[in-house]
Formats: structure tokens, C-alpha cells, sequence
């Protein structure tokens, strides 16, 4: 063999071997990671089992069920309100207000006054981004905003339920219905403010309406379910029982034609006209308010019955609008008037304060302090009873009213009128500003007050022009005249039934009470309240006299 076939060779054998030990090498580097990924798996959850997706099963109850059913007829509300452009000539200062309250209450009850703060308490479902920006307190009346909403269809050819503060002074009202980026244009048929509610109208036809209930079956515990568009979020559905039935909300927004339905299925603003349903998918209110310290859910919310906002809707459609009826009376709202019924020798009924001049009752011949005690054979037990009683009566019919007067009973007949002309005047009507003045000095009295003869400078100060001539001047706290509600600047009128015209008419009187009797002053008191005109008006307050007095 020659050198270069020794060479050759033995390069043929380095190369082999170098290939041989690489190959081994890889093989032994491939055995020992695998094995140390065994056994690195095993060491985690070596007696684990992998877990596996099942096939999807859809899972029907009853709430499912309703939400698809009731999702087409549940929408989106958006609005706009944009002031009309004014010339620098006519333009004025900003109008601050706070948000104009409702019209007065039928056949109209005294005003409690101050509610503690509960306004701020109850909240109607409006706000920056939630449903009614421009109509927070103190906002210029004229400033832009936007607001959301919800609503639920009622006709398939685009009639819709709504409440009024969604939409109420919007320039522009657009509907979103579910699974449909369209907006559509929506105007006002007709809106109501006693009950908050309104009706709207798209023009799409064909449209899923939602099944009407009987909101009169309701029994506390019933399950409820709430649809619409909190903060925006369409179709959003929860689910609660119902709480409370005929609930009377407080403060300044509330009237006598809303007695709600609460609930704790969660609601927050954006709701706001949203429906309220039953069990069995149907319609049973309209969801308008909450009770909420924070602005959003606290398990307490409240909806106009049915069957209640299906009356206003049929008004609405047939009329534009909705009317009342209402004899023209304004009658105590103090939750106990025994002992004026006492007096006045009745044993149940409300008590007339005051006769709207020219309306249904004076001409008939009701007068202020007469006991309204059954109408058309009802019996009247509060102010409520009368007004739902009138309230539904035709315009230009007549109802038999039976008062009590001077302790003889007799029987009226009074023909209904139109709440909204009868106390037309109290409709945005001016506010006296001006307070009455007292001289601090008077004649100390029994039950914890003094009074002064009204002079001719404080009648003219004070724009009174009305009778008696004696003004309460101080009244001391924690006494009896503090608890039945007298104050300070309050004119006495009578006391017990008997004429007032001098302090010493008062102390003779009050010298003929013994402790427990009953007692019932007549006052005329400047009216302040967020309805109010600042005219005068009659109170009747009243109690037992307590021992010590």
C-alpha cells in the first residue's frame, strides 16, 4: 500500500470516528432531556388528569326565557338638548334654577315643607352620562346636555313607554334597539308629569311589543325583573323580588298619582323607563326612581304600576295629553286630624283649608273648615281616597259630596273640572320673597309662645291683606306650639272654632282648656314652598294640651 493510500485511510477512519461520537453524543443529550422533562411534568401533579371541554348544552330557566323574549322590545334612549341661539341683543344673564316640580297635587293638599334632605335621597334616574344631565340642580337652564334612557315598545308600529325626564326638553330623541346599530329619530306624542311618564314614537313598523301584566296581582315577595340600559349598557337584565307595593316616595318631586312598586332587582340610572316584569315575562311598571345615598344601586328602586302608566298611554294617544279631574279644594296633609275632626264634629273625612276661588267647590257651596266626608257613597278616610276618586272622574260630570258643617251633615253636588285650569295660577307662579317681621317683644301666652297685635306698617310689609290681626312672634322650642307645628310670623285667625282679634282673646280661650282637651288653631301662613306663589294661605294645626300648660 503507498503512503497516500495510508493517508487516505486513515483520514477515512478520523472522519468515520469523529461521526460515530457526534451521533453518539446527540443520542445520549436527546434520552437525558426528555427523561428530565419527564420527569420534571411528573414531579408538578404526577396523578393529575388534563381536563376537557364538553360539548355546549344550553341551560333554559325562566329568566332566560324572558330575557330573549323581551330583548327586541327593550331600547336605548338617547337625547339631546341644544338651546336655541339667541342674538347678543337679547341675550341675558343665566337663569340658575333648581328643576321645576310637578303641577300641584289634586284637589290639592297642604305642602309638608322640608323633607329633610330626602330629595337628595331619592334620585330620579338622570344624570352626566346616566339619563337627564341638564336637569341637575343649579345648572344654567339654558346650558347644553345630553342624557340616556331606556324605554320599552308597547305597539308594534313604534309606540313606545318611556318617562317624562329622559325626555323632557330634549331638542333631539334617538332609539337603539337591541342587535341594530341604527338610531332612529324618535319625536313626543305626549308626556305626563304627575306620573313621569311620556310616550314616543319611531317610525319602524313591525315591531316586537312586549306583553302588558296586571300590575294589580303583585304580592310582596313575587319575583321581578328589571331590563335596560344602566350607564348605557344595553339589554342589561337583572333579576329580585318585590319589596314593597303602593310605596309613597317623599320630597319635592313626589305627587298623589305615584305610588310606586319597590323593588331590590338592580336598577341604576339609565334604567330610568325601563320596564319592571313579572315571572311570566310581562309588563308589570315602568322603572323611574331609586333610594341611593352614592347615585347607583342600593337594593331599593321603584316603578310606576302598569296599570296605572297604561291609562296616561291611552290618554296620551287619544288627547295628546292627560286630564284629571279635581272640585278645587285644598285640604290638610297632616297624617292625624282627630282631634280637628272632634272639633268640627266628624268622626271621619278630611278637612277643607281652603276653597279655589270660582272653581267646582265654591260654586257649589263648599267652604274652608266644611269635613268632606264621603263622595258619591265612599267613604273619604284621607285626602287620597278623594283624590282617586276625582282624579278618574270625566270632566263636567258630577259627584255628590257629603260634608259636614257646624256639626250638621248635608250633600253637595259638584261638577268635576280640569285639575291643570283650576289651579292654573299655581303653574310657575312667582314667589313672595318677602319675609314677615316681628318686633322681637309680645304677649307671653300659654304653650310656649308670644303674639303682638299686627300693626298696619307689618300688613303692608309683609303683603297681607287677608283677616285676623294677631301675629305669633316668638315660639319657644320643645313647647306645645312648636309641636303642632306653629311658627313664627303666622297670623291667628281663630282658635277652637272662636274668633281672634286681640292677644287677649287668646288667653281667655286658652284659660277654658284643661289638660287633654283638644285644640285646633286656624293660622294664615306665608307659603314658601317649592310649588308655592308666596300668598297666604290657611293652616289648621291642632293637639291635646298637654299637662303643665
Amino acid at each position: 500500500m503507498s503512503i497516500y493510500d495510508k493517508v487516505r485511510t486513515q483520514k477515512i477512519l478520523s472522519f468515520s470516528l469523529i461521526l460515530f461520537t457526534l451521533a453518539i453524543g446527540v443520542l445520549i443529550g436527546t434520552v437525558v432531556q426528555t427523561g428530565a422533562k419527564a420527569a420534571r411534568g411528573q414531579a408538578v401533579a404526577p396523578d393529575a388528569t388534563p381536563l376537557t371541554i364538553p360539548s355546549p348544552v344550553m341551560m333554559q330557566n325562566e329568566f332566560t326565557k324572558i330575557a330573549k323574549k323581551l330583548e327586541p322590545s327593550v331600547v336605548n334612549i338617547s337625547t339631546e338638548y341644544i338651546p336655541k341661539k339667541e342674538t347678543t341683543q337679547n341675550r341675558q344673564a343665566p337663569n340658575f334654577r333648581r328643576r321645576q316640580m310637578p303641577a300641584p297635587q289634586d284637589d290639592d293638599q297642604d305642602d309638608p315643607g322640608d323633607q329633610g334632605g330626602m330629595q337628595q335621597f331619592f334620585q330620579r334616574f338622570f344624570g352626566p352620562g346616566g339619563g337627564g344631565g341638564n336637569f341637575q340642580f343649579g345648572e344654567p337652564q339654558d346650558a347644553p346636555s345630553a342624557a340616556l334612557g331606556s324605554g320599552v315598545v308597547v305597539d308594534k308600529n313604534g309606540y313606545i313607554l318611556t318617562n317624562n325626564h329622559v325626555v323632557e326638553k330634549a331638542t333631539r330623541i334617538k332609539v337603539k334597539f337591541t342587535n341594530d346599530p341604527t338610531e332612529y329619530p324618535a319625536d313626543v306624542v305626549g308626556t305626563d308629569k304627575d306620573t313621569d311618564l311620556a310616550v314616543i314614537h319611531v317610525h319602524k313598523n313591525n315591531l316586537v311589543a312586549a306583553k302588558i301584566g296586571n300590575s294589580d296581582a303583585l304580592q310582596v315577595g313575587d319575583w321581578s325583573i328589571a331590563i335596560g340600559s344602566p350607564f348605557g349598557f344595553q339589554a342589561t337584565v337583572t333579576a329580585g323580588i318585590v319589596s314593597a307595593l303602593s310605596r309613597d316616595v317623599p320630597g319635592a318631586e313626589a305627587t298623589s298619582f305615584q305610588h310606586f312598586i319597590q323593588t331590590d332587582a338592580a336598577i341604576n340610572p339609565g334604567n330610568s323607563g325601563g320596564p319592571l316584569l313579572n315571572i311570566n315575562g310581562e309588563v308589570v311598571g315602568i322603572n323611574t326612581m331609586i333610594a341611593s345615598r352614592s347615585g347607583g344601586y342600593q337594593g331599593i328602586g321603584f316603578a310606576m304600576p302598569i296599570n296605572s302608566a297604561v291609562k296616561v298611554y291611552n290618554d296620551i294617544i287619544k288627547e295628546g295629553h292627560v286630564t284629571r279631574g279635581s272640585i278645587g279644594i285644598h285640604f290638610s296633609a297632616r297624617p292625624d286630624i282627630s282631634d280637628i275632626l272632634k272639633v268640627y264634629g266628624a268622626k271621619h273625612g278630611i278637612f277643607v283649608e281652603k276653597v279655589e276661588a270660582d272653581g267646582p267647590a265654591d260654586k257649589a257651596g263648599i267652604k274652608a273648615e266644611d269635613i268632606v266626608t264621603d263622595v258619591n257613597g265612599k267613604p273619604i278616610n284621607k285626602g287620597q281616597d278623594l283624590i282617586d276618586i276625582v282624579a278618574d272622574a270625566p270632566v263636567g260630570t258630577s259627584v255628590a259630596v257629603a260634608i259636614i258643617r257646624d256639626k250638621k251633615p248635608m250633600t253637595l253636588n259638584v261638577t268635576v273640572g280640569d285639575r291643570t285650569k283650576i289651579f292654573a295660577e299655581l303653574y310657575g307662579g312667582k314667589k313672595n320673597e318677602d319675609k314677615a317681621e316681628t318686633a322681637p317683644d309680645g304677649m307671653q301666652m300659654k304653650f310656649g309662645m308670644t303674639v303682638q297685635p299686627l300693626s298696619s306698617a307689618n300688613r303692608q310689609r309683609m303683603n297681607y291683606k287677608g283677616e285676623g290681626s294677631v301675629m305669633i312672634a316668638s315660639v319657644e322650642q320643645g313647647s306645645f306650639a312648636e309641636d303642632i307645628g306653629l311658627a313664627k310670623g303666622d297670623i291667628v285667625v281663630q282658635l277652637n272654632r272662636q274668633a281672634v282679634t286681640a292677644p287677649e282673646d287668646i288667653k281667655k280661650i286658652q284659660g277654658s282648656l284643661k289638660p287633654g282637651d283638644s285644640v285646633v288653631f286656624r293660622v294664615m301662613r306665608q307659603a314658601m314652598s317649592a310649588r308655592g306663589t308666596g300668598d297666604w294661605q290657611p293652616l289648621f294645626l291642632s293637639g291635646k294640651v298637654p299637662d303643665g300648660n
